[in-house]
Order: C-alpha cells, then structure tokens, then sequence
C-alpha cells in the first residue's frame, strides 16, 4: 500500500488542504502534515535557526499534524517524524494559481514538492485560480476539484512520472473545465513594482505588488487564465543551460590583465 504525504502553504486549516486529502485518501495511506499557519510565497525556505515543534491535532475529523516551520520542513518532518519513507508528495490546493517561474520558484506550495523531488519522491504540486478560499466551499467547484485531482494522481500512480521529470504542477481555471493542456511555464506573469507609501508617523514604506503581463500562448498562463482550461506543466529539478561554447580567457582567471 502506497504512503502518501499531503501538505501545503495556506496552512493546516485551508480547506483547500482537505479537498486534496478527500480526493486520495483511497490511494493508501495518507498522511497530513502542514504548517499550522500560512506559510505563502516562501519558495524552498527552511527553518533553520530555531526549534521545529511538531503538534498533532484533529481538524474536520483527520489526524493531521501541524508544525511552526515551513512547507518544506513538513516533508522533512513527514520523512523523519511521521511516516518514515513514503511514495508521493501532494502539496496543494493552493489558493491562487502558480503560473510561470516567478510565481514557481516562489511558491511554498511548489517548494514542498521540490523539496521532496530532492529527496527521490515524485511530487504534484496541485493550484487554483480562485480569489480566496471560498471558491472552495462552492459545493460544485469542489467537486469538480476532487474528481479531476483523484483522477490526475490515479494516472500519474499508475503510469509513473516520464523519464526526467521530477515535479508536476497542476493548475486549474476559475471556472469549471475538464479540458487539460501539457504546457511549459511561462517564464514571467508579473511586471513587479514598488509603491511608495507613508504610514500614520510619517514614515515611508514600500507595497510591493504584480502588474499582470500579456500572456504568451502555449505556456501554462494562457491555458489557465485565457483558455480557461487545465494546466499540466511537468518540472525538472536540473536548472543547468544547455551545453554552450564559453569561453573565458585565461588572464581574467589569473588577473593578468
């Protein structure tokens, strides 16, 4: 029997996290471990300059344990604490999608996947394009939800990850469609920009936030957000360039110059 590990970055209270647990508590074992809080936009950070403590709790009648630390600490914390080995990660459902490598290489949600993908563990990291939390408790995007995740993680149990892919993000549109789309990332979805503010003392600050860009056809922001369909963007853990002809001349390495 598979051993399965579901975790995520809104915290241990998301409902987004027991929609995932209700759509693969049939393929085995399932554990839930999660950060108590949310832990959004933290990448791959780890925790480590202070203790991690680990509580276990009941929340909607599971066993689950929550923990102070990060989504990527809750792997390790599964692999060393709760579990022991297991067989696959799902992190999710992430409120808001994460589309592009910005959003990827941002994400907790998509960093507890790459944590566990460093670890040899397949991983799917599973988002939505929704507001906030609310959409799901909308009885029928819900479904929707659980059926298209139990039937994702059924074929990728059954068939495997392909040759080189470590991490598979899945992102669904705000609206229901059963249509899938195998896309790459786009690589921005965001121009970033800083707006200066002044607070009640007179002191200035910065609000960072996105102005969303064009999307560019084929990549999985055009799937989710123009085609309204669903996103299946396989990931590798390997960021090297592909083999180029680079040459550096000896005396900038020695400093003859």
């Amino acid at each position: 029997m598979k051993k399965i590990v579901v975790t995520n970055d809104d915290g241990l209270f998301s409902p987004g996290l027991h929609l995932l647990y209700e759509a693969v508590r049939g393929f085995g074992e399932v554990y839930v471990v999660a950060p108590m809080e949310s832990r959004s936009a933290i990448g791959l950070g780890l925790t480590l300059h202070k203790p991690i403590r680990v509580s276990e709790v009941i929340v909607n009648g599971i066993r689950a344990y929550g923990i102070n630390g990060t989504p990527s600490d809750a792997v390790h914390v599964a692999y060393d604490v709760v579990v022991g080995e297991f067989d696959l990660l799902l992190s999710g459902v992430n409120v808001g999608a994460n589309l592009s490598l910005q959003d990827i290489l941002a994400s907790g949600t998509l960093g507890a996947a790459f944590e566990a993908a460093f670890m040899g563990i397949p991983a799917i990291a599973f988002s939505a394009d929704v507001p906030d939390e609310k959409q799901f408790l909308d009885e029928r995007y819900r479904r929707y939800l659980v059926e298209s995740i139990r039937a994702i993680v059924e074929f990728f149990v059954e068939e495997g990850f392909p040759r080189g892919v470590d991490v598979v993000s899945v992102n669904f549109p705000r609206t229901i469609s059963y249509k899938l789309r195998v896309v790459p990332p786009a690589k921005r979805r965001w121009k970033q920009k800083l707006d200066k503010r002044v607070d009640p003392r007179g002191r200035v600050y910065y609000w960072l936030y996105g102005e969303q860009l064009e999307p560019e056809p084929g990549t999985d922001v055009y799937t989710v957000l123009v085609e309204k369909h669903i996103a299946i963007t396989p990931l590798t853990l390997s960021l090297t360039s592909p083999r180029v002809e680079l040459r550096i001349p000896e005396e900038i390495m020695s400093g003859e110059r």
